[in-house]
């Protein structure tokens, strides 16, 4: 499979403020494919160019602060990193390209921006998709010491005033960039993540993603709570059978039940936590079946 072959690479400057940078193609209703971290837009490159054959017009950009994409200088409060800025970025982006109305998918810190849009856009989004995570709030109020110790580095990247500067140090070390990933996420993958991965404003931008999830984020999603605003569409819940989220949560679409008042599917991904990756094809099967029974 050529890399994003016929998909048109792009850098976008859009209404919010920032410029994205990404790959869009095919022909048909809109999805979005949200990464998370620290990927970026390219984690998609096996599964993009399969949905655009299915029948979809698929847009891949980089999250703000991630790939190529805008990296504001952060601001106190994280707000210029919240899912909410995000959101607005993906209801931008979308326009830029001609589409009032689309479909969205986030895995992992892209989850958060996926489903803030679905709350927040319901006239926009027709669709969502979430992988591999659950809801913010849910996943805040279940904190305990077993998820605290082996979800350390949620904390560490939130809460030390050390954490730029040791990743920074060293980040091939950090995020293991080696011989061993390159052949697993794929060399173009590998490489323009590696690029961004490199550059103290990706790091930056990144734990500022990880600070407005345990501030701002939550905020947002208490205030939805309390206003009673839940998710219309229908929702793919979608997990990895080799990740920890069943082990953390048992069934993860449960604690999404509160949160969507559409149809929920589920689809357990046989992976580990990088499913676009790891089984594509799997992944591409679960959502254009979903996809076909939702747009």
């Amino acid at each position: 499979m050529t890399f994003f072959g016929g998909f048109d690479e792009w850098d976008l400057s859009l209404e919010t403020g920032v410029t994205l940078h990404g790959r869009s193609g095919g022909e048909g209703p809109a999805v979005v494919l949200l990464h998370g971290h620290p990927r970026a837009h390219t984690t998609w490159y096996q599964v993009a160019p399969r949905l655009a054959d299915a029948g979809y017009t698929v847009i891949c950009p980089d999250v703000r602060g991630y790939g190529r994409s805008s990296k504001p200088t952060p601001d106190a409060a994280h707000k210029l990193y919240c899912a909410e800025a995000k959101a607005g970025d993906t209801v931008a982006l979308a326009e830029a390209l001609g589409h009032d109305r689309f479909a969205v998918i986030g895995h992992d810190r892209g989850m958060g921006v996926a489903y803030t849009c679905a709350l927040d856009h319901p006239e926009r989004v027709t669709a969502l998709g979430v992988l591999d995570a659950v809801p913010r709030l849910e996943a805040d109020e279940r904190v305990n010491t077993r998820f605290a110790t082996e979800w350390w580095h949620w904390f560490f990247y939130t809460g030390s005033p050390h954490a730029e500067r040791v990743i920074t140090a060293d980040p091939d070390a950090w995020y293991e960039l080696d011989a061993d990933k390159r052949a697993a996420m794929g060399p173009e993958n590998f490489d323009y993540v590696a690029a961004a991965i490199r550059r103290p404003d990706t790091i930056r931008a990144m734990l500022e993603d990880y600070r407005a999830g345990l501030s701002a984020d939550l905020d947002h999603d208490r205030a939805a709570r309390t206003e009673g605003r839940t998710i219309p569409c229908p929702t793919l819940v979608g997990w990895s059978i080799r990740d920890d989220l069943e082990q953390l949560y048992g069934d993860p679409a449960a604690l999404w039940r509160d949160w969507v008042a559409g149809p929920i599917t589920t689809a357990r991904i046989d992976s580990g936590h990088h499913m676009a990756e790891e089984n594509p094809s799997q992944v591409v099967a679960a959502l254009v079946g979903f996809l076909e029974h939702s747009l």
